[in-house]
């Protein structure tokens, strides 16, 4: 089970949207993960397994194509948002085959951004976390007092 605020990775390189992005999810009572390019996003995916990942698409190094590619060949990843300045309607396309639940286009409004990552983070979560189901003994195994035996 998940413990405490839901994580969110945040891959961007710009460093001044990276805080803006960062302030943001944390009011919205997500616990913000930060990587500047997608070699350091992989490596925090692999570390610290985010409930979400925020992704920009180009990225210096290893792009976002990329990572969403690893991301897949890891089997069962954190939900993807993409948020680029890419708004080709082949690349939005490229992305949701590729396993991203959302595509957000910059410029964006901040609150739309973060309503759909709480959604992926809440929708994650919920799939996550077993439910916890009681139980019943069986009557013959109660003793006279209604407690189990042992």
């Amino acid at each position: 089970m998940v413990l405490g605020k839901p994580r969110v990775l945040i891959v961007e390189d710009d460093p001044d949207l990276l805080v803006v992005l960062r302030v943001n999810l944390a009011s919205a009572g997500l616990e913000p993960i930060l990587a500047g390019d997608g070699r350091t996003a992989i490596t925090r995916i692999m570390s610290e397994r985010p409930e979400v990942v925020v992704l920009d698409v180009m990225l210096p190094g290893v792009d976002g194509w990329q990572v969403l590619e690893e991301l897949h060949a890891l089997g069962d990843p954190a939900p993807v948002v993409v948020c680029s300045a890419k708004k080709n309607p082949d690349d939005i396309e490229r992305a949701r085959r590729m396993g991203a639940v959302g595509y957000v286009v910059k410029p964006f409004d901040i609150e739309r951004l973060v309503d759909v990552v709480v959604e992926a983070a809440t929708a994650h979560r919920a799939v996550e976390e077993p439910i916890a189901i009681p139980v019943p003994v069986p009557v013959h195994e109660l003793g006279l007092d209604g407690q189990a035996l042992a």
